[in-house]
């Protein structure tokens, strides 16, 4: 897998609340709105980038049957970093995300990279997966936090939005709503994000036993293709 692959893969094909599912709590808690998100995407990011660098660095020298433990300590410290960074140049941020911002250090997609991933990886390969997981985290958030906010708050980043403020659906900012745009954002990617699976080649192309067979051709090939058309 190249360094772009490495990247893309948390945004689209593995990300971690769309498709992987993980992070669901922080994720229907702050996603109400734009500005929540945006400062949770960015404070689990910092933390992931941050963790997966130094658990990379440490993999040889971490015992292995205390791993777990010495990842949550790491994690804790970052998180703890962080959440005073906050506290001290962003404290309404730190107020509207109130408990989910220290919950980080239980947040499962940066303990499921530090297992799954930085632990067996380069420290610029794990560097280059918590930059991608972070950010496709980041944009779930968003995308989430866009709807709900728009369409239950009638407002965009604390702006009133003409048309919309006055026709409001409330439920969205509350957890059913939530739960409703988390899963249809879920469907959609399930809906488009499916590869379509290739066309069954019949032949020798098609035969698994092709690179060991010498003939040019098998009649157990021709029959296949024979059924195939009279069908």
């Amino acid at each position: 897998m190249n360094k772009l692959q490495n990247f893309s893969k948390g945004i689209i094909k593995e990300n971690p609340v769309l498709v992987l599912v993980l992070g669901t709590c922080p994720t229907l808690a702050t996603s109400t709105s734009v500005l929540n998100a945006l400062g949770m995407g960015a404070a689990a990011t910092i933390v992931l980038l941050c963790s997966n660098i130094v658990i990379s660095a440490l993999r040889k020298v971490i015992p292995d049957k205390v791993r777990i433990p010495c990842y949550i300590v790491l994690i804790a410290g970052f998180v703890t970093m962080v959440q005073m960074l906050v506290k001290a140049f962003a404290p309404a941020l730190d107020k509207s995300l109130g408990i989910f911002l220290p919950l980080i250090v239980v947040n499962c997609i940066i303990l499921g990279r530090a297992e799954m991933f930085a632990n067996k990886n380069t420290v610029i390969d794990s560097a280059i997966d918590a930059v991608g997981m972070g950010a496709g985290f980041t944009l779930a958030l968003t995308l989430m936090a866009t709807i709900r906010e728009v369409f239950g708050n009638g407002t965009f980043l604390g702006i009133e939005i003409p048309g919309l403020i006055d026709n409001k659906i409330s439920i969205l900012t509350m957890a059913p709503g939530g739960f409703f745009v988390f899963g249809l954002l879920i469907a959609m990617v399930n809906k488009f994000g499916k590869h379509k699976p290739k066309k069954k080649e019949f032949g020798c192309a098609g035969c698994p036993q092709a690179a060991v067979c010498g003939k040019p051709s098998c009649s157990g090939c021709d029959e296949q293709k024979a059924e195939v058309s009279a069908k």
